[in-house]
């Protein structure tokens, strides 16, 4: 098996991580997920906003990718902050960068960028929540401004 990305043979060790890899590529809302957390971490009312998708379909969609190593999940006070890997293997690493430059010339995944452009000063306060330290969180004073939280 060869990849346009490696120009070499994908070792059999990694054949069962790529299955999984395009078990989760396979369904659209996924694909849409990984673009935007491909710009960087978001939180769950995020995505219902850009997706403009109920919690629940949002949230199934996550746990599946948190299962599959897909994307890590970090609790800040109430919020679930969605993220890539820090350290994707090859092969995710290898895929996300195909799904950018398919991506590219599709209406919906440059809607979703729109969007999230929209949001930007609602999402400012989710790196700084995640690289202060635990003691230091509370002292951030984040609150979600996503038109869905209430907080």
């Amino acid at each position: 098996m060869t990849c346009i990305y490696c120009y070499g043979n994908i070792p059999a060790i990694a054949f069962m991580n790529l299955v999984q890899i395009y078990r989760c590529l396979c369904d659209k809302t996924r694909l849409l997920i990984l673009h935007l957390l491909k710009q960087g971490p978001l939180c769950v009312c995020h995505f219902q906003d850009i997706l403009q998708l109920p919690q629940v379909a949002v949230s199934k969609h996550l746990a599946y990718l948190r299962r599959t190593g897909m994307v890590e999940a970090h609790r800040h006070e109430q919020w679930m902050i969605y993220s890539l890997p820090t350290s994707p293997g090859r092969e995710l690493d290898l895929q996300l960068r195909c799904l950018q430059d398919c991506v590219q010339t599709e209406p919906v995944f440059r809607a979703d960028l729109h969007r999230l452009k929209a949001l930007g000063p609602k999402c400012n306060w989710i790196p700084q929540a995640l690289e202060a330290p635990a003691a230091a969180k509370k002292a951030i004073g984040t609150s979600c401004r996503s038109a869905r939280c209430a907080t």
